[in-house]
């Protein structure tokens, strides 16, 4: 399985596209996307310094369209993909942040121009949160996890993003950063971030009220790949569900670290990161170290083949298996499973519901991906499953 990453805020560094507009098309896009999101994109990822680009107003914009483009040269991300589960079996895509809005096309909950569209809207809504209260965010590497809860606790912070590899990311005011990086728990590094704000805290309260009231004008389509949320790591199931975590992600914690373990148990093989890249693969390699995984960072055009190879390996793995001569279904969340009654041997259509897996914060169904037999059911009413977890055993339709 091949894992996509799409990076968020903090990942800008100037001059960014400029090694990308030898690309055909590279210009005119970016154009594009400044229109759509009523900013100069090319000039900011040009010339734009390191404070030009900190504004959160453009910074997300800016980093939603890199990644979006690159993904685009890469070939079927995010084009015209068939809306199909089957479409998406070898592919899942997370994003960190902002990112969420570059996966969230990838995936075919969105298109590209919706989602450029919303993380403009977002940007301005979190910049103009941002410029009620002075508040920014550091990095934390390495210490120990309860004395940092201890530090935030005294300092009035909050852990903002746990993003696994030993970094967590904290926020808050301004004077409680500076003290908790003049005083770190034992083993700990402080490494302050170029963001406006306290992301994904309280302090975003009136940005996501912004959002909540415009999402509503838009129709995302249920994802067509395996599309992981940073609420919890688990798999998002419909556009509608996307679209509202979407929303919650701006004043709640990013869990990457959950994203990451969740790939690491679907058995991902290699991974690529959309520019502006660097920041996800380091934290990919670290939590997966010992796994047999490749991490790619798309840094420049030079990656651009090692990236095609990569996906073109996964397509014809996929197409070697086109014929299996079964399937499994999965859980897409960790709880507890309630299969359906549905008998072994029972022919099914794609969509017969199979059951629902009851977590702590909600109820998902689970339904057959394709027309088949359901040969064998592997849980039982109650069982805990993880994210990932085979849930019952089919024969495709053609195998029959």
């Amino acid at each position: 399985m091949l894992a996509v990453l799409a990076p968020g805020q903090g990942a800008q560094k100037p001059g960014m596209l400029s090694d990308w507009l030898e690309l055909p098309g590279a210009e005119s896009f970016f154009r594009w996307a400044g229109a759509i999101a009523d900013a100069d994109l090319l000039a900011l990822g040009t010339t734009g310094d390191a404070e030009a680009i900190k504004d959160t107003a453009v910074t997300q914009p800016l980093v939603v369209a890199m990644s979006l483009f690159i993904a685009r040269e890469l070939g079927g991300l995010p084009g015209p993909v068939p809306h199909t589960p089957q479409a998406g079996r070898d592919v899942v895509i997370a994003g960190h942040s902002v990112g969420e809005l570059t996966a969230a096309a990838l995936a075919g909950v969105l298109s590209v121009e919706a989602a450029i569209a919303l993380t403009a809207v977002r940007g301005r809504a979190m910049a103009a949160a941002c410029a009620q209260t002075p508040t920014g965010m550091s990095a934390v590497l390495g210490g120990d996890p309860d004395e940092l809860t201890a530090a935030l606790d005294r300092h009035g912070l909050v852990a903002a993003n746990l993003n696994g590899g030993g970094q967590t990311v904290v926020a808050g005011p301004l004077d409680g950063l500076a003290a908790l990086k003049a005083a770190p728990p034992a083993k700990a590094r402080v490494v302050p971030l170029s963001v406006a704000g306290a992301f994904h805290t309280a302090y975003m309260a009136p940005a996501r009220t912004e959002l909540e009231g415009l999402v509503g004008g838009l129709t995302p389509a249920d994802p067509s790949r395996l599309l992981l949320s940073n609420a919890d790591g688990a798999a998002v199931t419909t556009g509608a569900e996307a679209l509202a975590r979407l929303v919650t992600q701006v004043t709640s914690p990013v869990r990457f670290d959950a994203c990451l373990a969740t790939m690491r148990d679907l058995g991902v093989t290699a991974a690529i990161e959309l520019p502006p890249a660097g920041a996800l693969a380091g934290l990919a390699k670290r939590e997966w170290k010992g796994a047999d995984v490749e991490v790619l960072a798309v840094t420049g055009p030079a990656d651009l083949d090692r990236a095609r190879e990569l996906i073109a390996a996964e397509r014809g793995r996929a197409e070697a298996q086109h014929l299996p001569d079964w399937r499994v279904v999965v859980s897409p969340v960790r709880g507890t499973v309630s299969p359906a009654a549905v008998a072994e041997g029972t022919r099914l259509l794609a969509g017969t519901p199979l059951g629902r897996i009851r977590s702590r914060r909600e109820e998902v169904d689970v339904s057959a991906g394709y027309d088949g037999v359901l040969a064998e059911w592997l849980v039982h009413d109650g069982d805990l499953v993880d994210a990932g977890d085979p849930i019952a055993r089919l024969y495709p339709e053609e195998s029959e």
